[in-house]
């Protein structure tokens, strides 16, 4: 079409997809186009503007690497992957939340008792749960991807003086669905900021922060994976949260317990002398 503007562009672009596109390609692609058109009519971007634009995201190009990724943080601090989570949330089964951009792949065996802590200091969290359906059946031989950052608030991947593993672990559901590990609490920490996302937050003046939180990936067979996170809620940040991963459901206590309460049957059994934190939060799966 040779007589395209500023108000019949979105109609041409639709126009030019092929007979055999996939309808849900059209769909979203159409809607994408037809609300970055918007976005750009709303605000009469300049080109100024949207030459930065294009500088910021082949600036999230070059930051990202296989343990940092830009464009998955950028989806975070504007609440895009918090969205996607609620959208594809089954009310009955536990809430999805965030990813994040620092999950490590093929995490080590923790057997259930296990301990993620190692030789790291700070205060004995001791977690225990079922995994369970919707309707209330615990679900054995489920797998649970576990991990958080460490005591100095980073993670394996952004930490050299870490082993790529550390705080990190696989546990399989007992018979019963259970599941139950020690490592040290986790604390809050700031997201990347010393990259694109970092100029984002600082022009829109919010803080990088997260409250603490333990990450979790469970699936089982016959059900949905669920990626998700539980928070304490003593946590300042909880109602802060940069990437918006909070959900009512996903917030948690932990209850300080006398040394000499900690059970049998974990790696620490015996060798736990202060008073420790304890916490019980079960995770309900919905049906594939």
């Amino acid at each position: 079409m040779r007589n395209v503007t500023k108000d019949n562009i979105t109609d041409v672009f639709t126009g030019y997809f092929g007979e055999d596109t996939d309808p849900r390609v059209k769909e979203v692609l159409g809607a994408l186009a037809r609300h970055l058109h918007d976005f750009a009519r709303e605000v009469n971007l300049t080109h100024e503007e949207w030459h930065k634009g294009l500088e910021f995201l082949e600036w999230a190009g070059k930051i990202t690497t296989p343990e940092r990724n830009e464009f998955v943080l950028l989806s975070d601090v504007l609440g895009l992957s918090s969205l996607v989570d609620m959208l594809h949330s089954t009310p009955e089964a536990t809430s999805s939340s965030v990813l994040g951009p620092f999950h490590v792949s093929n995490p080590p065996a923790l057997e259930i008792g296990g301990d993620m802590r190692r030789d790291f200091g700070g205060q004995v969290l001791l977690a225990k749960g079922q995994i369970k359906g919707t309707d209330g059946q615990p679900i054995p031989g489920a797998q649970i991807d576990i991990w958080q950052t460490a005591p100095n608030g980073l993670y394996s991947s952004q930490d050299p003086n870490q082993d790529i593993h550390s705080f990190h672990g696989l546990m399989t559901t007992d018979d019963q669905g259970r599941y139950a590990f020690t490592t040290v609490r986790p604390v809050s920490y700031t997201v990347p900021s010393d990259g694109p996302v970092g100029e984002i937050l600082n022009a829109a003046g919010r803080h990088p922060w997260r409250p603490s939180h333990l990450h979790y990936i469970v699936s089982a067979d016959g059900y949905r994976n669920l990626v998700t996170e539980v928070f304490p809620d003593d946590d300042p940040y909880l109602d802060q949260d940069t990437v918006f991963g909070v959900r009512d459901d996903l917030v948690m206590s932990y209850v300080t317990q006398q040394a000499a309460t900690f059970p049998d049957g974990f790696a620490l059994s015996g060798k736990v002398d202060e008073p420790y934190l304890k916490v019980e939060f079960d995770l309900v799966l919905a049906k594939d």
